[in-house]
């Protein structure tokens, strides 16, 4: 059999992961069986004799303290109170927080570069040039009084995932990249996912942009300017990746859900992320005066809001999909007075599925019904907006075999599952090859202060990432 020539680098590097999945690891240290084994695996591989490799396993570990350490001092750049988390596309917390994660990232030994919008690149470049990066990462922005891990562990934890495999001596064939997505939650201008979906190149969103304000009425671009983003409506266009620029991407993020706690296991591989549909509706009716209006005389556009409500509920259930679901978040009444019949009201919608076509079914059903209520209580319909109505996400085959093997050989419980809350990754997986990785947090709390995932599934959590993002930068 003819001898295959191997790089030195490219050599070390798959010998180091060979040998590191062929271990068990505990949470803090790092522990090995079937030694022998794995050696002689290794040496029928290479040809080379391994025990120059062996130091590497004492340093394959997540230094968890550190790591929480990290969240913990993120965590106080909000500007509400402990435990609570809120941070506002930029606001002055959030330019802070941003500062703190590049300053994480230089100390990783990252090159740090940002875009126009406020993405923030931290690469480790492989030992081949040219190569499509394999990317990872999530968001640090929170909604109002939300939680410190939601997001954050995707970023820190992406990071310290980056430093698990310099520790152990590992180099990259491809480059490796965590990425710190813009504004994710759509708390300021009312748009989810803003960074990514510039990155897959919505126009849509371009367009949108220019004319956003938020509820202060400052617009998106001077919003930016103050946070240090001078930017231009011609900018936004040039961010979109380019194809093939990226071969795979990862994201690592709490549940969101009980699941994982209630059934005992460690790591949840997303096989898919339902698509979400958001949608604004306006009501207009008389108002007046709430003692001298008589019931039959009324025109209340704050019992309309209230009937569409209901509506969206029975729409949802009646698809027969436990897959579907449907939220009203928001419910505003105008003038707010207790005294005063509701001249005007405002209602914003939350409809998701992971079947587009059934998604869609329901927000027909839902806007029929807001055009007969409107009729029937004698109000007009003055907007129905659906602002967004994104498709659903799978995960690669690829990326999910990755997933899986590292989940496997670091004997961690695991189950397939989708992601009934939306992600970056939703967006990426336009430019990209896409996985997810799940781990468990207390009663699938989030977005509230009693969000919390324990420091041994977050490190359960960085090591899948770590083998997943070593085995994908080889292949």
């Amino acid at each position: 059999m003819p001898k295959i020539k191997m790089e030195p680098k490219f050599l070390t590097s798959l010998l180091t992961l060979l040998l590191l999945l062929g271990l068990s690891f505990s949470i803090s240290d790092a522990t090995f069986t079937n030694e022998d084994a794995t050696r002689k695996t290794m040496e029928e591989f290479s040809g080379y004799p391994t025990d120059s490799h062996h130091s590497i396993l004492s340093s394959f570990s997540v230094q968890s303290e550190e790591l929480q350490g990290q969240i913990e001092e993120l965590s106080t750049l909000s500007d509400s109170p402990s435990p609570s988390v809120t941070r506002i596309l930029y606001s002055e917390k959030d330019v802070l927080a941003r500062r703190f994660i590049k300053g994480i990232m230089k100390k990783a030994g990252l090159s740090v570069r940002k875009d126009a919008v406020g993405n923030i690149y931290g690469r480790w470049d492989g030992s081949e040039q040219g190569l499509p990066v394999v990317a990872t990462g999530s968001h640090i922005d929170a909604i109002p009084f939300s939680g410190k891990y939601d997001g954050v562990v995707g970023v820190l934890g992406a990071i310290e995932a980056i430093n698990v495999l310099r520790r152990s001596g590992f180099q990259p064939k491809r480059p490796l990249e965590v990425i710190m997505f813009t504004s994710e939650e759509p708390t300021r201008f009312g748009i989810s996912c803003l960074g990514s979906r510039l990155l897959a190149g919505s126009e849509t969103l371009v367009n949108t942009l220019k004319k956003a304000a938020d509820a202060q009425n400052v617009s998106f671009f001077d919003a930016a300017t103050s946070a240090g983003y001078n930017l231009g409506p011609d900018d936004l266009s040039n961010l979109v990746l380019e194809e093939g620029s990226y071969s795979a991407f990862v994201e690592l993020h709490i549940e969101q859900g009980p699941l994982l706690e209630e059934e005992g296991l460690s790591i949840g591989i997303v096989t898919a992320i339902a698509a979400p549909a958001s949608i604004k509706v306006e009501f207009e009716g008389n108002g007046g005066h709430a003692g001298a209006v008589l019931m039959p005389k009324r025109n209340d556009a704050g019992l309309a809001a209230a009937e569409l409500a209901l509506a969206v509920e029975r729409h949802v259930l009646e698809s027969g999909s436990i897959d579907t679901v449907g939220t009203v978040g928001i419910l505003e009444l105008h003038p707010g007075a207790i005294n005063s019949i509701p001249s005007k009201s405002h209602i914003e919608i939350d409809i998701r599925d992971i079947d587009e076509k059934r998604r869609n079914g329901v927000i027909e059903k839902v806007h029929q019904s807001a055009i007969n209520i409107a009729k029937n209580r004698g109000v007009t319909l003055s907007e129905f907006n659906i602002i967004n109505q994104d498709p659903p996400a799978s995960s690669d085959k690829a990326v999910i075999d990755a997933m899986e093997f590292a989940t496997k050989q670091l004997n961690l419980s695991h189950k397939f599952m989708i992601s009934r809350a939306y992600h970056d990754s939703l967006f990426m997986a336009r430019k990209s090859p896409m996985g997810m990785i799940f781990i468990p947090c207390y009663k699938g709390y989030s977005h509230k202060p009693e969000e919390y995932a324990s420091t041994e599934d977050i490190s359960n959590g960085v090591k899948v990432l770590a083998l997943t993002l070593a085995k994908l930068s080889l292949e």
